[in-house]
């Protein structure tokens, strides 16, 4: 009873694993671009296993100024993160049976350390993707970088970026933001009591 989850801690197992299932279903981040040349705007969703969206034209695009080309073959993550957020799931389906705080708190870490080193390799994608360009390109601006912003807004030459996460990036945001506010309220329940 002593090292016990609450009853709190238990239902945020299922919340949590509800959240990450979502990411086989919904985009987990957009990178959206606007320019006096596309008013409409185009846009790139990235997916737990692919990239959609205006893909083809980014590209087109991107060719001028000495960017790579993006293929969702060149993703690696693609093939890991779907096998690490699946075992994951099964892993919290194991805290849940087992019923310990401190294998809850090692879970909890686990994604804690996995949206770090995401986000970490999200970025360096990134910066390769902005600063490695073909020194043959056609347009070329002295000292000029093409990264776009990790979150946020930023201005590239005549275009402009918005990088933010899309529903399965929130609803991944949601499983950390409950299981790191639920671990606390654990310790937080298990200093009181003294167990």
């Amino acid at each position: 009873m002593k090292k016990k989850l609450s009853k709190t801690a238990r239902a945020s197992i299922f919340i949590a694993i509800a959240c990450i299932v979502t990411l086989w279903f919904v985009p987990m981040w957009r990178i959206d671009l606007a320019a006096p040349q596309y008013p409409e705007g185009i846009f790139m969703q990235i997916w737990i296993n692919d990239v959609k969206g205006d893909v083809d034209i980014i590209n087109g695009l991107n060719h001028y100024i000495g960017m790579k080309t993006i293929h969702k073959e060149d993703f690696r993550e693609f093939v890991y993160l779907p096998i690490a957020l699946a075992a994951f799931c099964l892993f919290g389906l194991v805290v849940f049976i087992l019923n310990r705080r401190r294998y809850f708190y090692i879970w909890t870490g686990a994604l804690l350390l996995m949206a770090a080193l995401s986000m970490y390799d999200f970025w360096k994608w990134e910066y390769d993707y902005g600063h490695n360009l073909d020194p043959t390109a056609p347009i070329k601006v002295p000292g000029m970088a093409y990264q776009p912003p990790l979150i946020g807004y930023k201005k590239m030459l005549n275009f402009e970026a918005l990088s933010q996460p899309d529903i399965g990036g929130w609803c991944f945001i949601t499983a950390v933001t409950l299981l790191t506010c639920v671990s606390i309220y654990e310790w937080r329940r298990a200093k009181k009591m003294n167990l």
